[in-house]
């Protein structure tokens, strides 16, 4: 372990700790939000950085408004493949004051502070940072700045696996999605991503004899989606469930995503985010639809539902319609592997802290890894308040994301072939 060039490299970003906020600062105020999707104005920002510090790269895309943007360098000896992972994309916004990025008190409050661009641009320094001493390092350093990921990848990270797979696979992966600081994601719940559907003539709100309501069945076929899988224990094999339920896990879930956190990780959970349907009150709606998004820790559960909802929704007289797109199993990475112990060491000589193994209740793009066999390490900075209007991070979470990503690179690359 390379204890002096993390020493190094950690004193410089101290010294320019104004540089790095006012760098996070204009990233936030770039309007990448998803949909649509739009990322070019944010590839431009990535591009400008790595252009700064003279480091080549390629852009990729599968649609033009979602680029997607690799580079690699190799180290000065044989060693292994890292590869840093980041997403440009943030969610919308019902606040516009989210693009302004003020600080305020110790936060930095902006739509993607938490989910992700304070973690991408860390990827994005960390790539930078150990550029000029790859003549300490072994092997190679791959970043990958992607679009999309709101929107489940397809565009972004699945396009590049689907068609660069041998480049970007690496032998370990690095993300900076909010995770927390004092834990390690070593599993991520997988999802189903779906539709209910009803339909009939319409009509009089007064004449209910003479159609069908589909906002009647819609709500009922969400009721009884609710009733059967909602919060149920999942099927979970036990090396799993074990390290879940252990008092330093279950601590540091409860800590770090809210109360009932650990609880949650071990269960089914059922949203049913937006319902459409009907123009008037007095009027029989001649459509209605539920989009609902349901998330499956490790187990047999999610095919076994997936399996199922043909014939709730057949129960109900609704069609169901699977989002393949944002549907995908669960995934997960060695709790006790190599560089879940390095990030363990970091966290501990950085903030000391311990670093207990914990499940993701959202998803990453570390599962296209994980799915392949490739460990994927999460360091990023509290998810609590990603998505809301309030959304932020503080400095020295920021600051602290950025050592982290840092001092973790260094340990895996200080490691000969």
């Amino acid at each position: 372990m390379q204890t002096d060039l993390k020493t190094t490299l950690c004193r410089h970003i101290d010294e320019r700790r104004d540089d790095v906020v006012s760098l996070l600062r204009d990233f936030l105020r770039i309007r990448s939000v998803n949909p649509p999707g739009d990322t070019r104005e944010a590839a431009d920002f990535v591009r400008g950085i790595l252009d700064r510090f003279g480091l080549e790269h390629q852009t990729v895309a599968a649609r033009d408004e979602m680029p997607n943007i690799v580079s690699r360098w190799n180290a000065a000896y044989v060693g292994r493949h890292l590869v840093l992972n980041g997403h440009m994309d943030v969610f919308p916004v019902t606040d516009d004051r989210l693009w302004a990025a003020e600080i305020d008190g110790d936060r930095i409050v902006a739509r993607g502070a938490s989910d992700m661009k304070t973690g991408t641009l860390a990827s994005i320094l960390t790539y930078c940072l150990l550029y000029p001493y790859r003549d300490r390092l072994n092997g190679m350093l791959t970043l990958t700045v992607v679009s999309d990921e709101q929107s489940g990848g397809r565009h972004g990270t699945k396009y590049l696996f689907d068609n660069f797979g041998d480049d970007i696979s690496g032998d370990c992966c690095l993300n900076g999605e909010p995770s927390g600081l004092g834990n390690l994601r070593f599993m991520e719940k997988g999802t189903l991503r779906f539709s209910l559907s009803a339909a009939g003539p319409g009509g009089h709100g007064g004449y209910p004899h003479r159609a069908n309501n589909p906002v009647q069945q819609v709500v009922a076929a969400t009721q009884a989606l609710y009733d059967r899988y909602h919060r149920k224990l999942a099927d979970m094999p036990e090396e799993f469930a074990s390290v879940l339920q252990s008092t330093e896990s279950v601590a540091a879930a409860d800590t770090i995503l809210g109360q009932g956190a650990a609880d949650n990780a071990l269960r089914i959970t059922v949203n049913a985010g937006m319902i459409e349907g009907g123009r008037k009150a007095t009027q029989i709606p001649s459509a209605c639809t539920v989009h609902v998004d349901m998330r499956f820790p490790v187990g047999p559960d999610r095919d076994r539902v997936r399996g199922e909802l043909p014939a709730l929704a057949a129960e109900f007289g609704c069609t169901l319609a699977i989002n393949e797109d944002h549907s995908y199993p669960a995934s997960s990475t060695d709790p006790d592997g190599e560089m879940a112990r390095i990030l363990r060491a970091n966290t501990k000589a950085l903030l000391g802290l311990e670093a207990p193994p914990v499940c993701s209740l959202g998803g990453t793009d570390t599962r296209y890894w994980r799915w392949r066999g490739i460990p994927a390490v999460i360091i990023g900075p509290s998810p609590l308040s990603m998505g809301t209007d309030d959304e932020h991070v503080t400095i020295d979470e920021a600051i602290a994301v950025l050592k982290l990503q840092v001092m973790c690179a260094v340990d895996y690359l200080s490691v000969p072939g």
